[in-house]
């Protein structure tokens, strides 16, 4: 049998000018190192047939398969601020959509699949490190319910890359709801073509907002619901201490899913200004400043629509305000919402913000880790003592302190302390995908050829939430020497 892609394209159906149409480059001897098998499902995709060679050979670009339509998108983007009019897709090619079964459109894309039109001088290769750090990190998040691209699958394909030296070379087949970004939008913007905005526009209402179709103002309609969805995204990402590391306008997808995982990382000991990213000098993307990041994206895609608001430019730019206040509403509702959540608040009183708050503050001045101070805390709300959140603080006596006040919060409402257990270790993930245990994996793949260790990995994180004791030393933080300072895009 030969696998087969029930392929229906819909962005390569716009004008030419949205893409360029070109196939992936062959490679010399593909070879799949992982298949997510219940993601192919979810596809309609056969994972048998999809783990044959004539599989690997489809999902590492060397055979591109019936009814695909590959291009290479274009879009522009800020980049730390800094407007840089083409961008597009250097490094990847989108084979194709399917609908899945649940009846949503899904891009089916390769990332390091070869050159494109867009590469700028790149090779538009992946090498095999940040392949493996995005499929782990991007399935780890699905699996902790915030919405993300998902990875389908990673194959080694028997060719280098060289970047600061010679490194296995890999592709990743990314799927997302789409590929479409802010910076979409800004690449037509800035040659002032208005037509090509709004034919964008429309897909994205179509494709991802369809409840705008018969709206009045469906365009108004379309900047709100990017709103709502970005601020509630991360929001998401601040309650499990995900730092993103390269938030430009290109890397902000319209569907509301986290999008490029290139120097992402998961704070261990909590920081406000926690920065991993090597690329980001000056912290514009540090852990606390993503709220405001989210914002600042999100007025650049509101000056593109803004033609499409109406004649009277004044009025337009009010209106557009207007609706970019609803962010800081819809975000703070959003966190505080989770951080009560992940305190065992189920009801409203007065002081439990500044109760929250004085967690947080004591959380960063004792460098408490930031998974397991909420993993442990949970613990206590049962019959357990807080003896493991307390050994989070340098200073016990801080916590010690807080505490009493939570004991007491909390003994005003009517749940047993099973009850605000459970709810609170459903919400409080006892396993992330920590930096030293990344880089590890990596290691192990690059140097040994050895995926054992990748596996494991990929497997403790598909359950985030559940107590696994024969993998427990996967949720400790790293030793002093094992500490990740910085991570790197990869490119």
């Amino acid at each position: 049998m030969t696998v087969h892609f029930p392929f229906q394209n819909s962005y390569s159906a716009l004008p030419d000018s949205f893409f360029a149409r070109v196939a992936p480059t062959p490679v010399a001897a593909p070879r799949l190192i992982k298949l997510n098998r219940p993601l192919a499902l979810q596809l309609g995709l056969d994972p048998d047939l999809l783990e044959t060679p004539e599989g690997a050979e489809i999902l590492a670009g060397k055979t591109v398969p019936p009814g695909a339509d590959p291009i290479a998108m274009a879009y522009a983007g800020h980049q730390f601020g800094n407007f840089v009019p083409q961008l597009g897709d250097g490094r990847a090619i989108l084979l194709g959509e399917v609908i899945d079964r649940g009846g949503l459109r899904r891009d089916i894309q390769l990332k390091g699949s070869g050159p494109t039109p867009f590469s700028r001088r790149g090779d538009g290769r992946a090498a095999l490190g940040p392949v493996l750090r995005e499929y782990i990190v991007s399935e780890a998040m699905f699996a902790l319910g915030i919405p993300t691209t998902r990875s389908l699958a990673a194959v080694v394909t028997g060719e280098q890359v060289f970047r600061e030296t010679a490194l296995p070379g890999a592709v990743l087949t990314r799927v997302a709801s789409s590929h479409i970004r802010v910076g979409t939008f800004q690449f037509f913007a800035v040659r002032r073509d208005t037509e090509a905005v709004r034919r964008l526009a429309d897909h994205v209402i179509f494709r991802h907002y369809p409840e705008l179709l018969n709206a009045e103002r469906p365009y108004h309609g379309l900047l709100g619901a990017v709103v709502a969805r970005q601020a509630e995204l991360v929001a998401r990402w601040l309650l499990v201490g995900f730092i993103h590391g390269v938030m430009n306008t290109d890397n902000s997808s319209i569907s509301g899913e986290t999008i490029d995982y290139g120097p992402c990382a998961f704070m261990d000991a909590y920081n406000p200004s926690q920065v991993f990213s090597s690329i980001d000098e000056m912290g514009r993307y540090a852990y606390a400043n993503q709220p405001r990041i989210a914002l600042w994206n999100l007025t650049r895609l509101a000056e593109c629509l803004l033609p499409l608001f109406g004649d009277e430019q004044e009025k337009a730019v009010a209106e557009a305000q207007d609706i970019l206040g609803a962010f800081s509403e819809t975000f703070s509702a959003a966190y505080q919402t989770g951080l009560r959540k992940k305190v065992g608040l189920f009801t409203t009183r007065d002081g439990d913000d500044a109760l929250i708050q004085d967690l947080l503050d004591a959380m960063a001045k004792n460098q408490a880790d930031f998974t397991l101070t909420f993993r442990s805390l949970g613990d206590a709300a049962g019959d357990a003592a807080a003896d493991d959140a307390r050994a989070q603080f340098m200073d016990p006596a801080a916590f010690d302190e807080w505490a009493r006040r939570w004991r007491e919060r909390t003994a005003l409402e009517p749940q047993s302390g099973a009850e605000r257990q459970a709810a609170m270790h459903a919400v409080n993930p006892i396993f992330i995908p920590r930096n030293h245990r990344v880089e590890a994996v990596i290691q192990a793949a690059v140097n040994d050829d050895d995926y054992a260790p990748f596996e494991e990995l990929v497997k403790v994180l598909a359950n985030p939430f559940e107590d696994q004791p024969e993998y427990a030393a996967f949720a400790d933080p790293p030793l002093p020497d094992q500490r990740v300072l910085q991570t790197f895009c990869g490119t």
